[in-house]
């Protein structure tokens, strides 16, 4: 009776113990391996019209001299006039500097369909930092207006 007790117990213990790294092992195996990664935004147009937010990730290569970003996120759309209203739709545009520090345009994405979003996603190669600018476009025009003011969302320096 005793040694069935106790093998109860060493039963109980054994699984107990195999459920609690279960956890462990399963968040290890599905954890991000990114070198740096956060949410950014949300990043608002002039007179708040327009909007985008996301993630971003950066990986690191071994030697820690080239890396490569990933950019996720929404383009919201929030102007509810058409277009004889003078309504427009968003569009946000990023530019990165690569580690000379010269900036240059990297991607655009434009969204028209109030009340809705669009998903965008792109990556690009040996980023120093990157900003983004969220504005307002017509809907056949390709000269953004009412932009808000750039944010940074990531530089190397602040990792």
């Amino acid at each position: 009776m005793l040694k069935k007790i106790a093998t109860g117990l060493l039963a109980v213990a054994a699984t107990g113990a195999v459920a609690l790294s279960l956890p462990s092992a399963a968040s290890a195996s599905t954890a991000d391996s990114d070198d740096y990664s956060s949410s950014w935004g949300p990043v608002y147009a002039k007179h708040y019209l327009a909007k985008s937010q996301g993630w971003i990730g950066v990986n690191w290569d071994e030697d820690g001299e080239s890396n490569e970003v990933t950019v996720r996120g929404r383009l919201y759309d929030l102007d509810n006039r058409d277009a004889d209203e003078g309504g427009k739709c968003a569009f946000v545009k990023f530019e990165a500097s690569d580690f000379d520090h010269d900036w240059s345009p990297v991607y655009t994405k434009k969204y028209c369909g109030y009340p809705g979003y669009k998903k965008f996603f792109f990556q690009e190669n040996d980023v120093y930092s990157l900003r983004v600018k969220v504005c307002q476009i017509g809907q056949y025009s390709s000269y953004p207006t009412k932009c808000g003011s750039w944010s940074y969302i990531y530089t190397a320096e602040s990792e």
